[in-house]
């Protein structure tokens, strides 16, 4: 709903950007107010797995390389290729469908996608479920990069070491209710599991007298 995708009704409240409360019908609206968005299911909502790894970085701010209703294909390789270099990329080349890729390898691919849009907000959903530990290290110091350069990343994980290790506040929700606001000092895994489990826990009822 933040990204646009589902009509408004579905919240309550505001979305404000660097001051400035903000509509978004569409994701193209988010988009050009500087969202981006890595989904939880990359290879049905984040890529379009049987195109190209190129096709795929660069869909999203395709209008960056038109000029006169003409693609400037030159300056889409080139920043097709400069993507592959900054996040290892390991691909025989951008003209292989992703599908092909590892499901680390794909899932850099969908954050080169977002990057070339030139975003300063990430909303990162499961961003490193069923990738090997050493592409989970690579996304990691990506994102923290991404942090230290200015960025916010809002990102959703059910995975506690990922949590601890990667964010400064932790809310915590259960049943869609928020039950918890960590500062980074606050947070550890007994106290996340205890607000993401609070609607759970029953008091035990006194004993009936008869």
């Amino acid at each position: 709903t933040i990204y646009g995708v589902y009509p408004r009704s579905r919240i309550s409240g505001r979305i404000v950007v660097e001051g400035r409360a903000q509509q978004f019908a569409s994701p193209q609206d988010a988009i050009a107010a500087g969202l981006a968005f890595v989904t939880e299911d990359r290879k049905n909502q984040s890529l379009i797995v049987k195109l190209p790894v190129a096709e795929n970085m660069t869909l999203a701010a395709l209008k960056r390389f038109v000029s006169n209703g003409f693609l400037r294909l030159r300056a889409e390789s080139a920043a097709v290729q400069r993507s592959i270099e900054q996040l290892h990329i390991k691909t025989p080349s951008a003209a292989v469908n992703v599908d092909t890729l590892s499901g680390g390898n794909q899932q850099k691919v969908a954050l080169a996608k977002c990057l070339l849009t030139e975003p300063r907000i990430f909303l990162l959903d499961e961003p490193t479920r069923g990738i090997d530990v050493g592409a989970k290290a690579e996304i990691y110091a990506l994102v923290s990069h991404l942090a230290q350069e200015g960025a916010a990343v809002l990102m959703a994980s059910s995975e506690l070491p990922e949590i601890l290790a990667m964010c400064d506040r932790v809310l915590v929700l259960c049943e869609g209710e928020l039950t918890a606001t960590l500062a980074r000092a606050e947070a550890t895994q007994e106290r996340i599991m205890e607000a993401a489990t609070a609607l759970y826990q029953v008091t035990p009822s006194q004993p009936e007298i008869v």
